[in-house]
């Protein structure tokens, strides 16, 4: 019998995300500090061309929303921290489930297409991490991630 210890990966606890997982509340919590992060740029698009009469500056500023909220998920879970600024101050952050490194974009963009239908159904697909063993959203599963907390998955 070897008394050496098994391999590491190159993120996270030894072999792969298998320590804990961050709960229902500071996920929420996250979520609504995100919430509050993405809307601050479009409202102020908004209101400035309801004030002015201007169907155009209203248009722009729902687009603005929607392209911010793409670029702003998918930039921040896909990147290196895997933390969105919500994520940040409720320290969790997204990994690769089987490494427990970054997802990358392409995956993030994958699991901002997952949070739509996490919510489609009375948003059963967010409540689902309640009673699965990984504590996997659907969006998680979908993107293969976990939401780790980060004091066992420390950023490298």
């Amino acid at each position: 019998m070897s008394t050496h210890p098994p391999p590491t990966t190159q993120y996270g606890p030894p072999g792969g995300p298998s320590g804990p997982r961050a709960g229902f509340w500071p996920r929420l919590a996250a979520a609504f500090i995100d919430g509050i992060v993405m809307v601050v740029v479009p409202v102020v698009v908004i209101i400035i061309g309801a004030v002015s009469g201007s169907r155009g500056l209203l248009v722009l500023g729902y687009v603005l929303a929607f392209v911010f909220w793409i670029g702003y998920e998918v930039y921040f879970h896909g990147g290196p921290t895997g933390q969105t600024l919500g994520k940040r101050a409720m320290q969790i952050r997204v990994v690769d489930f089987a490494t427990g490194g970054p997802i990358g974009y392409g995956r993030a963009f994958l699991r901002f297409i997952g949070r739509w239908i996490s919510g489609i159904f009375c948003y059963l697909g967010y409540l689902w991490m309640l009673w699965d063993k990984e504590k996997q959203c659907w969006h998680d599963k979908m993107a293969n991630d976990v939401v780790v907390p980060v004091h066992a998955y420390p950023i490298r």
